[in-house]
């Protein structure tokens, strides 16, 4: 084994020259920002090329890397996109919480070709975190290789592709970039405009409704004119308004969005070539009228007699049909009611009688099969099964309950939306941490109708809740998962909401310091698909057809992240919070088609663990909580 060390790094070499350990000098935590089950830096590659890697550190302390491939035949090579890989082991996965908090970092990718990067967050926060940015060559895509008996908890080993020419004979072609230790992600940007011409995409949004106007800058350090720059859409060039702050070029863009579709805008900035990626989507109440009538005519299921009379079941976009199966994420309960939900909500904006048909008969299916309105019970399944009695499903029935009495003015569902939540606390639920509890919401309702028994009896069953959270502080408890964003962003919430309840600072300084953590989830790359969303990588597994893991971006819980961004907001008034939230929650909107369909996962890195990734799972499954959380916050989402 090779120790090398300098001002900022330790790193450890094993016998073939690849990284065993890569740490910052003065980590007092010594940890290893590396690991997987290959080493970093192990390379594939095809036959008769041959490649070499070379490290060195830099004046300012960083440190280089420089992979070289050689066509060493008689031949030309050519290259398919994932036949060359480089393995950049960052250490994502998931331990008990207080590993990860200690020893574990947040790898958000972005592979724009050569001006592309790696934000690696460490989980708690404490700072310097760890970066990677091209210096040379291009990198167009990345894979990743899973720890299976890990199930969901290990993220894998990442696997990036390096965009090759076709090599002649004896020619060698390089691929070089730095790593560096930054603060924050202000300073990771920062961090990035310091190598000359790498040109850094900055906007607030990159999904867009129809006749908005997208609006971004490409800043990069340097002087450079004119002609030296090409922004372009289609082939077709995009106008440009340049200037120049000291050293610093900045560039400004915008373009009207008039269609539905991808938008990816090729960027050449001098020598670099990169890309940037914004989505154009319908208005939001077109887009879930168009969501409602798919639900309403290719996923209800009609048999008099059968369990599933009434239900919403998956439908597959393949096959043209719906799909029920008793596995629990496939089932005729669980995160499916979010389609009934999104219904009554939108209900309660616009009359539609089909609509109102549906929802009457799915609510009916509802209180046969699911729930029982005497006891509060909330089943997994179809004729009331409790083959696993799930806590999560109990803040979504009382979601659906508060809507339906919101639509119909019934006391009687906000009286079930109460005793499901008592029934929750009973089961133990002030030690879980329920997805999307809707404390404020259910006290408020309570109160207006004079239900001050109920009242008071969910106020301490919630604030004992929120106190057993604040006293966990970040050492959360494991779950489906160990560690993941759908165990914080529910703490925050649940903090957020005492707060307003109590008054109790305490409850708000705890929301403060866990969503410091939470935001750590959220990436900032310039796509659609992963900007202000929050990394997961198993729902695909769980919930899609394929039944692949792999990250999903975006994947709809992520909107949880942007419910607390605004609850925090409108407590604080603070706009930049506004701005993320509303990035959050029309961040998830490319799950959903221009013709009402949808997809329950985004399967985003190129291959996963040998198999094709970069797909929509074509199974239509429990994806509308996103659109549900957009038409909640509709304030935010529009931004108006």
């Amino acid at each position: 084994m090779k120790e090398l060390v300098n001002e900022k790094f330790i790193i450890k070499l094993d016998e073939e020259n690849k990284l065993i350990f890569l740490g910052h000098k003065s980590d007092v935590t010594n940890m290893n920002w590396i690991e997987g089950k290959e080493k970093w830096g192990t390379t594939f590659c095809p036959e008769g090329i041959k490649f070499s890697i070379e490290r060195k550190f830099t004046e300012d302390g960083n440190l280089r890397e420089k992979y070289s491939f050689k066509n060493t035949t008689e031949f030309p090579i050519g290259f398919k996109r994932t036949d060359i890989g480089i393995y950049t082991t960052f250490n994502d996965n998931y331990e008990d919480t207080d590993i990860c908090i200690e020893e574990k970092c947040h790898a958000h990718i972005f592979c724009g070709e050569e001006a592309s990067y790696v934000m690696a967050m460490q989980m708690g926060g404490r700072a310097p975190h760890l970066g990677m940015k091209v210096i040379k060559g291009s990198i167009v895509s990345y894979s990743v290789e899973r720890d299976l008996s890990e199930e969901s908890n290990d993220r894998g080993d990442f696997i990036l592709h390096p965009d090759l020419p076709i090599l002649q004979p004896e020619e060698t072609v390089e691929v070089e970039w730095e790593l560096f230790w930054f603060l924050d992600k202000e300073d990771f940007r920062k961090k990035l405009m310091e190598t000359h011409g790498f040109p850094v995409v900055n906007s607030k949004q990159f999904t867009y409704f129809i006749g908005e106007t997208i609006k971004f800058d490409v800043v990069a350090a340097g002087v450079f004119k004119e002609e030296e720059i090409e922004i372009k859409y289609k082939n077709r060039e995009i106008p440009f308004v340049l200037r120049y702050e000291g050293y610093t070029t900045i560039v400004t863009c915008e373009y009207l969005v008039n269609s539905a579709e991808e938008i990816k805008i090729e960027i050449k900035f001098a020598e670099r070539t990169t890309h940037v990626n914004f989505l154009g989507r319908k208005p939001l109440h077109e887009m879930i009228e168009e969501r409602c009538s798919f639900i309403v005519e290719k996923q209800q299921y009609h048999k008099e007699g059968s369990f599933l009379d009434g239900a919403y079941l998956i439908y597959d976009n393949e096959e043209k049909k719906q799909y029920y199966s008793h596995l629990d994420d496939h089932n005729g309960g669980r995160e499916r009611i979010c389609m009934g939900i999104l219904l009554a909500r939108y209900l309660q904006k616009k009359e539609n009688a089909a609509f109102l048909k549906s929802l009457e008969k799915y609510i009916s299916y509802i209180y046969r099969e699911l729930y029982d309105d005497k006891t509060g019970f909330v089943y997994n399944d179809v004729n009331r099964n409790l083959d696993w009695h799930r806590l999560y499903n109990y803040p979504w029935m009382s979601v659906f309950q508060l809507e339906l009495y919101r639509l119909f003015k019934d006391k009687k569902y906000l009286g079930d939306s109460f005793r499901t939540m008592e029934r929750y606390y009973k089961e133990g639920g002030g030690k879980f941490y329920g997805i999307a509890i809707p404390a404020i919401e259910l006290l408020n309702y309570l109160k207006l109708e004079n239900m001050k028994e109920e009242a008071e009896a969910f106020e301490k069953d919630f604030t004992a809740h929120a106190l057993h959270i604040l006293e966990n502080g970040l050492h959360y408890p494991p779950f489906e998962v160990r560690y993941e964003q759908s165990i914080v962003a529910p703490a925050v919430s649940c903090l957020i909401q005492a707060y307003e309840i109590t008054k109790d600072k305490g409850f708000l300084e705890e929301a403060e310091k866990q969503m410091a953590v939470l935001e750590l989830f959220n990436g900032e790359q310039p796509d659609y698909n992963q900007y202000e969303v929050a990394i997961r990588h198993w729902d695909g597994r769980w919930f899609g057809k394929y039944r692949n893991y792999g990250d999903t971006y975006p994947h709809y819980w992520s909107s949880l992240t942007g419910m607390d961004f605004i609850q925090y907001s409108k407590i604080m008034g603070n706009e930049k919070y506004k701005e993320k939230a509303k990035a959050s929650f029309r961040g998830c909107l490319s799950l959903f088609g221009t013709d009402g369909s949808a997809s329950c996962a985004i399967v985003y890195p190129e291959m996963v663990n040998g198999k094709k990734g970069h797909y929509y799972d074509p199974w239509a499954n429990d994806q509308d909580w996103a659109l549900y959380f957009a038409l909640r916050y509709e304030e935010a989402t529009i931004g108006k």
